[in-house]
């Protein structure tokens, strides 16, 4: 008898049909959501999805400034790219989300392993939304907190 490999849980994305095969047009891969070809580059996992909050992950190996440290803009793409789901997901069918205000406070950095970043409904608008974003570090300490607004507008 063999060992089976351990799989990843399949992500819970709430994620509509019409918008998975609208991104899927524009090479974002529907199983992880991940926030397309930036997200691809940083590593980015969407784990959970849905417009009241929105999990992902992101290695710190390879999003290092040069002092070894996690960079403050992978912390902030992290943070774009969870709020930005969640709004698109509030928004439905027919709809999008656009990024108009981000702020990021560094609290603390991370050297090694992995960042969560979840991604919480503040405000949902007709036309716009607003998330908190908390990113923690692999032992739950706060590295950064974030607040995104984005404008919903129809594909």
């Amino acid at each position: 008898m063999t060992d089976a490999a351990p799989t990843d849980p399949a992500p819970l994305l709430n994620v509509p049909q019409d918008v998975l095969d609208h991104f899927a047009k524009l090479g974002v891969d529907p199983s992880t959501f991940s926030g397309g070809h930036l997200g691809d580059r940083l590593g980015i996992k969407v784990v959970e999805a849905s417009g009241d909050r929105v999990v992902g992950t992101m290695p710190v190996e390879g999003n290092q400034q040069p002092y070894g440290l996690l960079h403050g803009g992978a912390s902030a793409a992290l943070a774009e790219t969870l709020g930005s789901i969640g709004a698109m997901l509030h928004a439905g069918p027919g709809r999008y989300a656009v990024g108009v205000d981000l702020n990021a406070t560094h609290h603390r950095s991370a050297t090694t392993g992995l960042v969560t970043g979840v991604a919480t409904a503040v405000f949902k608008g007709r036309t716009a939304a607003t998330y908190e974003i908390a990113i923690t570090d692999d032992t739950g300490r706060r590295i950064t907190s974030c607040r995104l607004t984005c404008m919903l507008r129809d594909l």
